[in-house]
């Protein structure tokens, strides 16, 4: 199987101009010679805006060629799941209607939920194991969107793991029984397999976005509200454990000499420059340890590869500047270390104090939740015979200690 390639994603709230950022990095990349695909899953369309293409929305993997080295891709939520979803929605309409529901209304209840979603993962990770790039950048949606897309892989197989056990006991212990009093049609072996090969691919989506070689990096403005909201991203991307490499801070505007007695529009750039140079000093102290790359507020928009790879020359790449864009340095984001006592479990967890996380253990899963996003770890089998002795925050950092269980490990 080829090596995985570099995977870059970008977000950030509208507006902030992450397709710009990420086209130009592609752009960039492409133009040192490195094969490069960018690709977009946000339903704006906006990077064939950017490129000055027509991508159209193909959904069917047909990248489009832009120039030496570099491809492009609209990912449409149009794309099909080669009949399959047909036979689970098929299913499911026969279980509702045999419960009572209308026809019609079970058909519109089992419409493929996060269709946009799983076609947006189906078609990177297809890109991906292609072996065609050696450089893929993503335009995600802004980052509401994006975190359901980053958390659905591993939501959705969590939830087909618990389908699929039970169907098989189901069928064993429950027919014709079941069926007989309740009138309710069991699963065939079709629509297991079909659910069994969909927890596969999310499990291999989830092994692409969450491995060494994939990585975001969120883009923002050097505003106190949008800054927040990166603050917030970066904290539900970590508890999703998915690494931050960078951070972009665009439309900087320029700091020329003034002096008294300029006009309104001159003292009016200068209280700009005073909230901007506020703003960037709030990001590098927020996001230590992360690299910040600084992009000016442009003349005009930079439309087009010309445009963009002119761009990129004009940005402030900070400790990027250098970095093998193929090869990242990225910390692994959850980690188990051996302790005296037993073991620790670790992940980062940002910008956030022991007050706003919430910890339950529930048989081999733990339940974490920050704010309003919540994440549930199967743990290690290791993990799983001990027991949890203590949780704290501290440093950015959520460590759970574990001790053995007596009576689940051997004497």
């Amino acid at each position: 199987m080829a090596a995985l390639p570099r995977v870059l994603l970008f977000t950030g709230k509208g507006g902030v101009g992450k397709t710009t950022s990420a086209a130009a990095t592609a752009v960039a990349a492409a133009r040192d010679g490195i094969e490069t695909l960018v690709m977009s899953t946000d339903a704006a369309h906006s990077l064939g805006d950017a490129l000055d293409r027509d991508l159209g929305a193909t959904g069917t993997g047909a990248a489009h060629r832009i120039e030496d080295h570099l491809h492009a891709l609209q990912v449409s939520g149009n794309r099909h799941f080669d009949g399959s979803w047909d036979v689970v929605q098929a299913y499911l309409v026969d279980t509702l209607a045999a419960l009572g529901v209308d026809p019609v209304v079970a058909e519109e209840m089992t419409s493929l939920p996060g269709a946009e979603e799983i076609a947006a993962l189906l078609e990177l990770r297809e890109q991906a194991r292609s072996g065609r790039w050696e450089l893929i950048v993503v335009d995600c949606a802004p980052t509401a969107e994006t975190l359901r897309l980053l958390a659905f892989p591993e939501n959705l197989a969590w939830h087909l793991r618990r389908v699929l056990p039970g169907t098989a006991g189901m069928r064993r212990a429950a027919r014709p029984a079941a069926a007989a009093a309740l009138g309710i049609p069991l699963p065939g072996r079709e629509i297991v397999e079909i659910l069994r090969r969909w927890h596969d691919d999310m499990l291999a989506v989830r092994h692409l976005l969450a491995s060494a070689t994939s990585s975001v990096r969120l883009v923002t403005t050097p505003e106190s509200v949008v800054i927040a909201e990166s603050r917030r991203t970066w904290t539900s991307l970590s508890l999703y454990g998915y690494a931050v490499d960078a951070v972009y801070v665009n439309k900087i505007l320029p700091a020329p000499a003034l002096k008294e007695g300029d006009g309104a529009a001159a003292q009016w750039l200068r209280s700009w420059n005073a909230a901007q140079t506020r703003g960037i000093d709030e990001v590098v102290q927020s996001f230590v340890g992360v690299p910040v790359v600084r992009s000016p507020y442009l003349e005009r928009e930079p439309i087009g590869p010309a445009a963009l790879a002119e761009l990129h020359g004009q940005l402030d790449l900070g400790t990027l500047a250098g970095r093998d864009i193929t090869k990242p340095a990225t910390a692994e984001p959850m980690q188990v270390r051996r302790t005296d006592a037993g073991f620790d479990l670790a992940l980062r967890l940002p910008l956030t104090s022991a007050k706003e996380v919430g910890l339950q253990r529930r048989a081999d899963e733990l339940l974490l939740t920050v704010g309003d996003h919540r994440r549930i770890v199967t743990l290690p089998s290791v993990l799983s015979r001990c027991t949890v002795a203590d949780a704290r925050v501290r440093s950015g950092h959520l460590t759970i200690a574990f001790v053995p269980d007596p009576a689940q490990w051997p004497r």
